[in-house]
């Protein structure tokens, strides 16, 4: 008789699971999107602040860092890893993922904002995400419920912050693979993900953007994989591996970089606040040298540049001095993420090969911006769908091609230390 009633239960478990999940999701999704847009619009603040007075504020940046670190030090001793520690707990590594890495998480990447460091957001809004969700899923009954939680509420995070909610979807269950799609999340992290997106949206958080086929359209160019016959565009194809290939190398070669300058500096420097304030004066001196700020923060000013008339106010060396900025800042221990930065690197960069393809500058700058994500994320189809998102679906399949290219041409690194499983293409 206990047999029968525990199979009935599992039975009984197993059917309520997904939409229970799914609610869940929803519920989350409204929550979370509130949260980041309240986190992104305050960043938008303090980054508008800092862009007005860069004199007052940059070179402070040492000592918000000092902050960051003994913030951490005294109330979040446990949750200073950032997205190490949603690995973590995601790996079934740990199990405890305190709430208090909310608060101390954006709070560390406004002062981050603030002060001119060249990080991004996004790491701030998916450990908000996760560690809410995650929480959650200790009250729940069902199997697996921690893994599917901790996706459904990064996928949150992600489209609260980016609005881009199939990328989110994508982007949680690869990030957070564990040697196979974790589909059991795919239903409740979809609802989420467009739940926070539709939140976040309708309390004004603003989503970048750009209507990238009436560029082309003023351009002339057609960025169809098809000729007019309707043959498939050979010398068009095999741009778009070439330049698939530089952006691998690219964004690879950021993840390789940050690896080696993080471990490099924390054994040079192995107290954190030394590590901090000590960098935190080099690179907030840098980024004075070089053009007052203008590498600072998230780097949404050159994404503007980038899809303005002709890009006209971007230069050669936009995209490897925010590359080397970025690393340095995140190498010293400022609190953030890189997506941001990365955006901004690949449409520099891609802006500075596009002569060499015979490319329009806003195309190359768009296939940049997804193309380095996908390399130095080490993932696939979150990068092509927010191109599409971002960008629109009408060339998508020039996306599909140069993001593959250059996720199989990354070396196989990830800025996430703990991504190393891959989608087998």
């Amino acid at each position: 008789m206990k047999m029968a009633k525990a199979r009935v239960k599992e039975k009984l478990l197993k059917w309520f699971a997904t939409p229970t999940f799914v609610l869940l999701g929803i519920i989350l999704g409204a929550v979370i999107g509130a949260l980041t847009a309240c986190f992104g619009d305050i960043s938008d603040r303090l980054s508008a602040i800092r862009d007005a007075n860069p004199l007052y504020f940059i070179p402070a940046l040492a000592i918000g860092g000092a902050a960051i670190v003994f913030a951490y030090k005294k109330w979040g001793r446990w949750t200073e890893r950032g997205m190490d520690q949603v690995f973590a707990v995601g790996l079934n590594k740990e199990s405890d993922f305190p709430l208090v890495s909310i608060p101390m998480a954006a709070v560390s990447t406004w002062l981050t904002q603030l002060f001119g460091g060249s990080a991004g957001r996004e790491g701030a809004a998916m450990q908000i995400g996760s560690a809410l969700s995650y929480n959650i899923s200790k009250k729940l009954p069902f199997e697996n419920a921690a893994h599917v939680m901790l996706v459904t509420g990064l996928a949150a995070g992600f489209a609260g912050i980016f609005q881009a909610p199939m990328a989110a979807t994508a982007f949680a269950l690869e990030v957070l693979l564990v040697g196979h799609l974790e589909l059991g999340a795919l239903l409740p992290a979809a609802a989420a993900a467009f739940t926070a997106c539709k939140v976040s949206s309708m309390l004004g958080f603003h989503k970048f953007s750009v209507d990238l086929s009436s560029l082309l359209d003023a351009s002339g160019f057609s960025a169809s994989i098809f000729t007019n016959e309707g043959a498939l565009d050979g010398k068009f194809l095999v741009k778009l591996a070439l330049m698939g290939v530089l952006f691998g190398v690219v964004g690879g070669g950021f993840a390789k970089l940050l690896g080696l300058s993080q471990n490099f500096f924390a054994k040079k420097f192995p107290n954190n606040i030394k590590r901090i304030a000590i960098m935190g004066v080099g690179t907030s001196a840098l980024l004075l040298v070089f053009f007052q700020g203008r590498y600072a923060g998230l780097g949404t000013n050159l994404l503007d540049l980038s899809f303005g008339v002709n890009a006209a106010g971007i230069a050669g060396y936009d995209w490897i001095l925010k590359f080397a900025l970025t690393i340095l800042t995140l190498s010293a221990g400022f609190i953030g993420g890189a997506v941001t930065p990365l955006f901004a690197i690949g449409a520099s960069f891609g802006i500075f090969i596009a002569s060499i393809f015979g490319m329009p500058v806003a195309l190359a700058a768009a296939l940049g911006f997804a193309a380095v994500f996908a390399s130095a994320s080490n993932t696939l189809w979150a990068p092509i769908l927010i191109a599409g998102e971002i960008f629109g679906f009408n060339c998508l399949p020039a996306f599909f091609i140069v993001c593959t290219v250059a996720y199989i041409c990354n070396g196989g690194q990830s800025i996430y230390k703990q991504k190393k499983i891959r989608i087998k293409i």
